[in-house]
């Protein structure tokens, strides 16, 4: 198996934070599609090979919550799995081909202590209930310096080339399933939890200083990510707008927030000249615009503005890789503006030597001058310590009202477990050779999307791949038992009652020219209705009635209904059909399911092996007329499984090898075999002589198929 590692990885990475890895997860797909007559083949890529990483970039450090993105530091090349389906007389088989690839992503480079949700180009791979929404095996490595190598890279590279990456937080997923994706690796991002809770700004600089930085009482952040090549590299973005002050005591840097009793200095201890200089006002911007991630919204990127005046002098833009409330980020957006507007005053001084224990980041207060001042810089001179100030704003920013606006992202929905129905229903063209079966599939959740199939023919000895299920199928149950009723015309009196099995499930009334072009098919027992009226009844229930009954020759079970049997609307885009194998009649069918939510063993259901997409079916118009010789003259009209509507001035198509009829005529004490090549039958007076024929006594006629014989129409001679 051709595999990639990357030694050195990372680049600042995330949905959030970098938002830069789209195309490292991108695979070469050679997306020509090859056709031919037969078999039929679907989609397949003509590269199994993914794309490289790139080396040296760096990866953030994580502290608090983040959503970030991750980058791909070792993959397998995509798998090709092929399925088939169809086939048959007259058709050609489809050969599906699906992808999945097992890979590593790096998240942080330092320990973290959990995941919660996880998106895939932009969308929810991961629930907050740990449960994913697509198929893939999952393993976290929280980053310990103890941590060992992944099994699965150990499997591919062997163990003494697998890395463990200690240090290094990252995920594995194995045998992602990418029809979701385009048949690529998609774009990842990661909600990581790094700390419990919100970090202090302190506590994330004492933690990248190793030893070298002293914190005191410094503002905290819901989240954030750090990189850069020092801790001043790490902080700088924070340092522009949140009140820090950072001091060099000597042996360590020590950062604490902006707040404290100012330093007086006293009007005389000036032993040089003070200078004071203001700034244009048209030099200052007009408006400061911090772009953060929202909390609230996924993490998704936001911006809060604040503007002064009309806002047309120079806008001042910063971007901060931390996670903020909106309120919060509004309030250092009014922070730094007025911070850049109260620095627009500096002033430089010359004190005497027993001011020289200031230092560049403490705030001092000038006898003469309001407000409070920062020095910038300190310089140490001949019997002078030179200071350089700037004045500063508010001690702290303020939490404003404002809007992190509305969240825009897929919902969290729990795929769940698969409800399956496999039926063999009188279904299809009527052309195929095979018994032709049909698979409903849905999910009681309204996250289900689909499964893998695989049938069985053999009472589960031998398994087949049969592809994925198609579309979700309204499912449910009878709630009373619908009576006997003829197939010919509309009930507009009868009524069932149905409970569906899904909250997203759904039924709609159809009118008469809908009804006529096949809509509102479903299957109740073995009987094939239609319903024209579908009343929504609460809790999943509705009221059908218009009802048409017994369609493609169903009508032998319109009297054969109980309470609580199964329901499911007849919909192409749901079916998924299989063919069982020739010879397989008078069997059993099974099917198996294995969607996300199902476990390892799958969701099962099967079917005996009747044969009803073979079965011709039973005549109509069944009469009999006696003559005035005595004999009795047997007629009906023949139906064909190729040709269920009406067709105005000629015959249905015979759809079978030729025509040909067994009567079964009995009464009390006899039977009598008959076969003929037309749609008539005399039973003459010396066959009723001969076999005691006293009424009442009863006449079965069937239709014998090529591969099956349709159910027999019934009629009592009286």
């Amino acid at each position: 198996m051709a595999t990639l590692i990357l030694g050195t990885v990372g680049q600042i990475v995330g949905g959030p934070v970098g938002g830069a890895i789209g195309s490292v997860a991108g695979q070469y797909i050679d997306r020509n599609f090859l056709f031919a007559p037969k078999p039929r083949h679907g989609p397949r890529l003509g590269e199994l090979g993914v794309q490289t990483s790139s080396y040296g970039s760096a990866i953030p450090k994580l502290f608090g919550t983040m959503r970030v993105a991750g980058i791909v530091i070792w993959a397998t090349d995509l798998v090709e799995r092929r399925s088939t389906s169809g086939g048959g007389k007259g058709r050609p088989k489809n050969v599906n081909y699906s992808y999945s690839a097992s890979f590593a992503v790096a998240i942080s480079a330092r320990p973290i202590r959990g995941v919660g949700r996880i998106w895939a180009d932009g969308k929810l791979l991961r629930g907050a209930g740990g449960d994913f929404k697509s198929a893939t095996g999952f393993r976290l490595h929280p980053g310990g310096e103890d941590q060992p190598a992944d099994p699965l890279i150990v499997s591919a590279e062997g163990a003494a080339l697998a890395p463990a990456y200690r240090g290094l937080a990252y995920a594995v997923f194995e045998h992602m399933q990418l029809e979701d994706f385009g048949n690529r690796i998609p774009s990842l991002s990661f909600e990581v939890e790094a700390d419990s809770g919100a970090v202090a700004i302190g506590a994330i600089a004492e933690a990248l200083g190793e030893g070298a930085v002293a914190a005191g009482a410094t503002p905290a952040l819901a989240g954030y990510a750090a990189s850069g090549d020092s801790v001043r590299g790490a902080i700088e973005a924070l340092a522009d707008v949140v009140p820090l002050s950072l001091a060099d005591d000597g042996t360590r840097l020590v950062l604490t927030g902006e707040g404290g009793v100012p330093v007086p200095i006293g009007a005389g201890e000036e032993i040089g000249r003070r200078e004071v200089v203001r700034r244009g006002a048209g030099q200052m911007p007009g408006e400061v615009s911090i772009a953060y991630y929202e909390p609230e919204r996924d993490f998704q990127a936001g911006l809060q503005r604040a503007v002064r005046g009309d806002g047309a002098r120079i806008a001042d833009r910063l971007t901060l890789p931390a996670a903020l409330s909106a309120a919060a980020a509004k309030g250092l957006a009014e922070h730094r503006l007025a911070s850049l507007w109260a620095g627009r005053v500096t002033a430089t001084l010359e004190l005497g030597w027993r001011r020289a224990a200031l230092r560049p980041g403490e705030r001092v207060a000038l006898a003469g001058e309001p407000g409070i001042w920062r020095v910038a810089r300190w310089t140490l001179g001949p019997m002078a310590a030179k200071l350089e100030l700037v004045r500063v704003g508010r001690a702290a920013p303020p939490e404003l009202p404002a809007s992190p606006g509305r969240p825009v992202g897929s919902p969290d929905l729990v795929h769940g477990t698969t409800l399956l129905r496999l039926y063999d229903l009188p279904l299809g063209d009527g052309g195929g050779a095979r018994p032709l079966l049909l698979v409903l599939a849905a999910g009681a959740e309204a996250g289900w999307r689909q499964a893998a199939l695989t049938t069985s023919f053999d009472r589960g000895a031998s398994w087949q791949p049969a592809g994925p299920t198609a579309g979700p199928a309204v499912l449910g149950a009878a709630l009373d038992a619908l009576g006997p009723g003829g197939s010919a015309l509309i009930d507009s009196t009868g009524t069932l009652d149905v409970e569906l099995a899904g909250e997203a499930m759904w039924l709609e009334s159809r009118d008469d020219d809908a009804l006529v072009a096949g809509a509102n098919l479903a299957v109740l027992g073995d009987e094939l209705i239609q319903f024209g009226s579908a009343e929504p009844l609460g809790e999943r229930r509705f009221r059908l009635s218009r009802l048409l009954r017994g369609r493609r020759g169903t009508e032998w079970a319109a009297g054969l209904h109980a309470p609580g049997e199964d329901f499911a609307l007849v919909d192409a885009d749901a079916l998924v059909a299989v063919e069982a194998p020739a010879g397989s009649l008078g069997g059993e069918a099974r099917v198996l399911a294995t969607g996300i939510g199902d476990g390892p063993e799958g969701i099962a259901a099967t079917a005996d092996i009747d044969g009803e997409s073979l079965r011709p079916p039973s005549p109509v118009h069944l009469r009999a007329v006696r003559t005035g010789a005595g004999d009795i003259l047997v007629s009906w009209v023949r139906r064909s499984r190729q040709g269920w509507t009406w067709t105005s001035g000629s015959d249905t198509p015979l759809g079978e090898e030729s025509e040909r009829y067994r009567l079964t005529i009995s009464g009390a004490g006899f039977e009598r075999i008959a076969e003929t090549a037309e749609a008539a039958f005399v039973y003459a007076s010396a066959l009723q002589a001969a076999d005691g024929a006293a009424p009442p006594f009863q006449i079965a006629v069937a239709q014998t198929g090529t591969f099956a014989a349709s159910r027999p129409a019934l009629l009592t001679i009286e």
